[in-house]
């Protein structure tokens, strides 16, 4: 009995530090990889479920339900890079074209290209501004209503898509939006089911986060299938097909899926400390302590010398939004996230001309693309090792200037006419792209904290993501101030991020020092003098 107790109140005592001080390692990864917010107890009437009260058979399946939903649905918009010579190819906005460009034959004219362009800048604004809704669908009524939601989107999304063609307006912009908005709402809410397996929340974060970056590679399966039918395989037949994911969501969220999140490891905690708080016996006590694992202590000590290391933990830990927001740290991560994320979704809609001018050949172009197409969803996945190394065991000065260097290396090989630049850009590009947005996030979570790590966080990201409608001022300037040169605008991308990001990083680094000063200087005052033993006065 005593063991029992010992054993609940080190969870709980566990969890009460996480509250206070650093997250454990699950809890930590969930910051890292969710782009919205530490999601609380939903209000809905009914409390959320313990995990120990579903088979281990059932919450196996749920979570490999949910990997294979956002394999196929989480992140498919930014598959673009691959779709956009398959709607080129359908003639999708040709008639944006001059006569003289028809005759000229070019690949894709001006107008076209602004207008298939402007498709993605939508869709990647979208799911960005989109998260702080979803956020609060997903607290008020729950999981299934907020996956649902996401259902009917990527459903009204295939058919705009499939009958766009027949139908007398524009019906691509509002197509490619719809599915833009259904990722989040099925994607976001899957997070949740981390609790399913406490100990192992980390590996199924892994997992849906590795399905979301994946999930790019369905429309480069499309194109490759549609090279293969000689183009008999439409965009309309594929995205009737496609109908089928948003169903099998549907029945899932319906027969499989909790109406209700899982009790996340603070709320496990809290019952094991006080069951008779939430009408538990002893019995189910034991299952909770079973679920967290044995090792708690362990692991906060593990993750205590994590936080020491990052040099900036609890930089503004305790201060409200406003308060923070006002701050350096807020707008120098600000600012270059705005300019990074503009810079990366600028590359992918537009990779194909950019290197038809660079090369000076459009077959350069393609091969550089397919290899595109392919590397994007697996660089995602090759690089979640890599990234939880880094972000685990190097100081956050360390992280944010390996940011930097990696994207200004992308910058200068962006502006060198040779084969192998192309394709070594890609490969730094495809490992920096999930660097960044987790960086960012572990970023927020270690200086922000958690209090205020939606607000703060939820801003940053929408405000970059508003911020990408200049990409319509980029291609115009690319296409008539500097006659199809990618050159000039992808230089002047990469001055204002390298000299922000120097700023950046100089400011941090300056920051970081001071504190492990100031953490020096109150342990010397904190010290008390011993007296030694047998001392003659």
């Amino acid at each position: 009995m005593n063991g029992s107790s010992d054993r609940r109140h080190s969870t709980a005592a566990a969890v009460e530090r996480w509250r206070t001080g650093s997250p454990s390692g699950s809890e930590r990864r969930k910051l890292s990889f969710n782009p919205v917010s530490e999601w609380g107890p939903p209000a809905a009437p009914e409390e959320p479920r313990g995990a120990f009260e579903v088979s281990r058979t059932k919450r196996v399946l749920q979570v490999g339900i949910a990997v294979i939903y956002c394999l196929l649905a989480a992140g498919i918009v930014f598959g673009f890079a691959a779709l956009k010579p398959v709607l080129v190819k359908e003639g999708v906005y040709k008639d944006t074209c001059t006569k003289q460009e028809i005759e000229e034959g070019v690949w894709v004219c001006y107008e076209q290209e602004l207008r298939l362009n402007l498709m993605f800048t939508v869709a990647a604004v979208s799911t960005n501004v989109c998260a702080l809704p979803v956020g609060t669908i997903l607290d008020r009524y729950g999981p299934r209503i907020a996956s649902i939601i996401g259902v009917v989107f990527l459903t009204l999304g295939s058919l705009s898509m499939a009958f766009a063609g027949d139908l007398p307006f524009d019906a691509y912009i509002p197509g490619y939006l719809f599915l833009a908005l259904g990722g989040p709402f099925v994607f976001i809410p899957s997070f949740q089911l981390s609790n399913t397996f406490p100990r192992n929340s980390g590996l199924i974060l892994a997992l849906l986060t590795g399905a979301f970056d994946t999930s790019s590679a369905v429309f480069l399966v499309y194109r490759l299938t549609y090279q293969k039918t000689n183009g008999t395989f439409t965009l309309k037949k594929f995205f009737l097909i496609y109908l089928i994911v948003p169903a099998l969501i549907l029945l899932a969220q319906l027969f499989v899926m909790p109406t209700d999140s899982y009790k996340t490891v603070g709320e496990l905690a809290k019952t094991a400390e006080d069951p008779a708080a939430d009408g538990h016996v002893d019995n189910d006590v034991n299952e909770e302590t079973a679920l967290l694992g044995s090792n708690s202590d362990k692991q906060q000590k593990a993750e205590e010398e994590k936080a020491a290391r990052s040099g900036v933990w609890g930089a503004l830990h305790g201060r409200t939004a406003w308060q923070q927001i006002r701050t350096p740290w807020f707008v120098l991560i600000t600012l270059f996230t705005v300019i990074q994320m503009t810079r990366i979704n600028y590359f992918v809609a537009t990779i194909r001309t950019q290197y038809t001018e660079l090369l000076h050949s459009h077959a350069a172009a393609v091969r550089i693309n397919e290899f595109f197409d392919v590397a994007l969803p697996l660089g995602g996945v090759i690089a979640v090792p890599f990234i939880g190394f880094v972000l685990d065991y190097t100081s956050t000065p360390f992280v944010l200037g390996l940011l930097v260097t990696i994207a200004t290396a992308i910058g200068i090989l962006g502006l060198v006419p040779q084969m192998w630049a192309g394709y070594a850009n890609v490969c730094l590009f495809v490992v920096y792209r999930p660097l960044y947005y987790t960086a960012v996030s572990d970023y927020s979570a270690k200086v922000f904290g958690f209090a205020t790590f939606g607000k703060v966080y939820g801003l940053i990201i929408c405000l970059a993501g508003l911020f990408n409608f200049t990409q319509q001022g980029l291609d115009a300037l690319t296409h008539k101030t500097f006659h199809n040169d990618p050159v000039p605008v992808n230089a002047l991308l990469l001055c204002l991020a390298a000299f922000v990001g120097v700023l950046l990083v100089g400011y941090v680094t300056r920051r970081s020092y001071m504190m492990g000063r100031e953490k020096l200087e109150e342990e010397a005052e904190g010290a008390r003098e011993v007296t030694i033993p047998n001392a003659h006065e």
